[in-house]
């Protein structure tokens, strides 16, 4: 099975895991195993290494590709349920764990799976593959609660026309496809919009797809999975791809380092809070201009490290 995603921020990210020869790793979003199998071959033959994901087509080709390891398990799930997944395969603590958060590019290339304006498909969005597709939402969902989900999502300030412009055209039919959305949107938004650079459908689309895989939930959930799967001195590193992402886990990982909280004028401190970690990165880390050239889906990608404190 083809799996093509080719990861961001490649050597950046498998370098700030610091990988220890005999350690235990996580790759929470193993996609087409190009981190994964970075991290077996530096790991050479010891340690291990759990790789999960959510998408079977994922797990299949991971699998494939990182036949010839034999440190190397395989769980299907969502990130957020990574502690389960990991006691399930004899894991109770990691030195390392990898997030790469967002839709792959298998996933947005494969016209099947309904993540793209760009091709007419099925609206579906599901990265599981389960559960209720994106044409569920937008066919049952109140003008409200779609505005609700385009505008907290997407960040679109045409939410409302676009709503209003979905709710009038699913009134003579059902909305089941990629290319009827994508027409309904753009009819729906202002002239101004349809002129201005970047397809209008994009944000909508993000915005449902974010909504039909509850991503910006089970990221928060993810994170604190992570963090009590720590080593100490475990690191972890996190990819986001948008603004909505890199805001959760920059105050996740903020509040990891955060220290004393008594006023400034106490003599002493009371509240005992100590910091139980440190970034690795104080802003994060973009990726190049050379490899935005060469991968321009890497433009918004940001990098984030978070190390447990030792003892």
């Amino acid at each position: 099975m083809e799996f093509a995603h080719k990861p961001v921020l490649f050597q950046e990210t498998i370098q700030s895991l610091n990988i220890r020869h005999g350690g235990t790793y996580i790759d929470g979003t193993v996609g087409g195993g190009g981190h994964a199998q970075a991290l077996l071959e530096r790991l050479e033959g010891t340690g291990r290494l759990l790789a999960i994901d959510q998408d079977p087509d994922a797990i299949a080709a991971a699998g494939e590709r990182l036949r010839e390891w034999e440190n190397v398990c395989f769980a299907q799930g969502n990130f957020s349920q990574m502690h389960k997944l990991a006691r399930e395969n004899g894991i109770e603590a990691a030195d390392g764990i990898l997030l790469d958060i967002g839709v792959s590019s298998h996933q947005l290339d494969a016209p099947e799976r309904g993540f793209s304006y760009h091709q007419d498909a099925p609206l579906d969005m599901r990265m599981s593959q389960e559960g209720p597709t994106a044409a569920d939402l937008v066919n049952n969902l109140t003008q409200r609660e779609l505005a609700d989900i385009i505008f907290r999502y997407g960040e679109d300030k045409s939410a409302n026309r676009i709503a209003a412009g979905i709710c009038m055209a699913r009134e003579k039919a059902p909305v089941w496809t990629t290319a009827q959305l994508a027409d309904i949107i753009k009819e729906s938004v202002p002239a101004a919009v349809r002129r201005a650079e970047g397809h209008p459908a994009r944000r909508t689309f993000q915005a449902l797809r974010i909504a039909v895989n509850g991503e910006l939930d089970r990221l928060r959930e993810g994170l604190q999975a992570a963090f009590g799967l720590l080593n100490s001195k475990g690191r972890l590193a996190v990819i986001t791809f948008h603004s909505l992402e890199d805001r959760i886990v920059k105050r996740q990982m903020a509040s990891w380092c955060q220290g004393c909280t008594c006023p400034k004028d106490f003599p002493v401190c009371v509240c005992g809070q100590k910091p139980q970690g440190r970034l690795i990165y104080k802003k994060g880390v973009a990726p190049s201009q050379k490899e935005v050239e060469e991968n321009p889906r890497a433009r918004s990608a940001r990098l984030r490290v978070f190390e447990r404190e030792g003892t």
